[in-house]
């Protein structure tokens, strides 16, 4: 287990916050012929408007989760993991931390999504509780996978 910190990313966070979100998503732009929304985003906006936290261990930024508060869930735009430290447990810690603060903020749902292309993805997903509730198309041509988990309001 990793014991790096989490910490809120910064404005001058942003350019490792896209740095690594490149490399954590490069190999899924083969499988469907274009580079994965993660890869484009303007992350100078994002580092504002959303919330992203970074897990850092040595100074080195080895993964991040950006959410986005909605109106009656929180939901997870991003979770990045540098390819050599994946399989690690490091998603499982994010998703952890998501649920934290969805409770700290009210919320009882957490809804996420992800290509109907990256099939470890949706697995992931599914053998962590979250549920497939439709399908649509956000890029066209590709085919969007929406999920969304229920947590509880009890505290430890």
């Amino acid at each position: 287990m990793h014991s790096g910190q989490l910490r809120r990313a910064t404005t001058a966070d942003a350019a490792r916050v896209r740095d690594l979100s490149r490399a954590a998503y490069a190999k899924w732009a083969s499988l469907i012929g274009r580079e994965p929304l993660p890869m484009t985003v303007d992350y100078d906006r994002a580092v504002v408007e959303h919330i992203i936290h970074l897990l850092e261990e040595n100074e080195q930024l080895i993964a991040l989760i950006e959410t986005i508060p909605k109106k009656d869930h929180l939901l997870i735009e991003n979770i990045a993991v540098r390819p050599d430290q994946q399989g690690k447990g490091l998603g499982d810690r994010l998703l952890v931390h998501a649920e934290e603060l969805a409770r700290s903020l009210g919320f009882e749902e957490i809804q996420l999504y992800t290509n109907s292309a990256f099939a470890s993805n949706l697995a992931f997903y599914a053998k962590r509780g979250y549920e497939e509730y439709r399908r649509g198309t956000i890029v066209p041509g590709t085919v969007t996978v929406f999920m969304k988990k229920r947590i509880s309001q009890a505290t430890c």
